[in-house]
């Protein structure tokens, strides 16, 4: 009796472990590895729950996706307010107060907006905001984002500058989502030194557009620099020496009329190549 007792909960114990019946959150998967097997257990495999998402998501986290070519302005303005003022509005709305209170006309005209067109939106939602000129370091003694006309790859192009951090600016790009440039690129491109600011009192504030640890994940423009064109790190000639050892030998008689061994036998390596289909 005890000894079925017995196994009947080990087996019990073996299906719990095997099967996870409880319910998980959507995009969650399961994560095993091997325990030491030099350790006495009835369970070899530990598995652990972990969720995981779209790289595209955390691509474009806190930012909103620009919907058209030309309304990186309206993106970067809806991005902007819902980031630190806490607004909840979505770019179409943004967009359409835009060419209300803004020099419609003219945004027709030049199919963009402006910067007077964000000023004039902005105070229709009663707050105070404004454009200026300043240096690199003005840019960064403000402790806020702001929005930053740039020049890249011969596009003018509006971004949400979120901060700065050991030698890196950190940006929000309507268009490609969460980068960042060195500080001598981003003087390169940054238009005219002009910033876009909302003033909002400190207890009102929000830090959707703080950086976050997914930001620092970049390779350094001098590490790509030093290793995509480093040399192999062993010759070609090297390579094919391993290769031969590693090959099947055929004794065959030298045909090539050419050569100074024609009519001696030689030892050819005859090596297999595999390839997907």
């Amino acid at each position: 009796m005890l000894e079925i007792a017995l196994g009947s909960a080990l087996m019990y114990y073996a299906a719990k472990e095997a099967f996870d019946l409880k319910q998980q959150p959507p995009g969650t998967i399961k994560y095993a590895e091997v325990l030491d097997s030099r350790n006495d257990s009835f369970v070899r495999m530990h598995q652990e729950a972990v969720q995981v998402r779209p790289a595209i998501e955390n691509q474009f986290r806190g930012i909103v996706r620009q919907a058209y070519d030309y309304s990186c302005g309206s993106a970067a303005l809806t991005t902007l307010l819902n980031g630190y003022v806490g607004s909840q509005l979505n770019e179409q709305q943004i967009m359409n107060g835009l060419m209300k209170y803004g020099e419609t006309e003219k945004i027709v005209e030049r199919r963009s907006f402006s910067l007077l067109d964000m000023k004039r939106f902005v105070a229709a939602l009663g707050l105070e905001s404004g454009g200026y000129r300043g240096e690199f370091n003005d840019l960064i003694k403000q402790g806020q984002p702001a929005i930053v006309p740039i020049s890249y790859a011969g596009f003018k192009h509006f971004v949400v500058y979120k901060g700065y951090k050991n030698g890196r600016v950190y940006v929000a790009d309507p268009a490609i989502g969460n980068i960042s440039f060195d500080e001598q690129r981003f003087k390169d491109v940054w238009e005219n030194n002009t910033l876009f600011l909302i003033n909002v009192p400190e207890q009102y504030r929000k830090d959707f557009l703080a950086i976050q640890d997914q930001d620092l994940r970049h390779v350094e423009d001098s590490v790509i620099n030093r290793y995509a064109l480093a040399d192999i790190q062993y010759p070609q000639f090297y390579m094919d020496k391993i290769a031969d050892k590693a090959s099947t030998i055929s004794k065959n008689r030298n045909r090539n009329s050419e050569s100074e061994n024609f009519g001696k036998f030689e030892h050819n390596f005859l090596r297999l190549y595999y390839k997907n289909k």
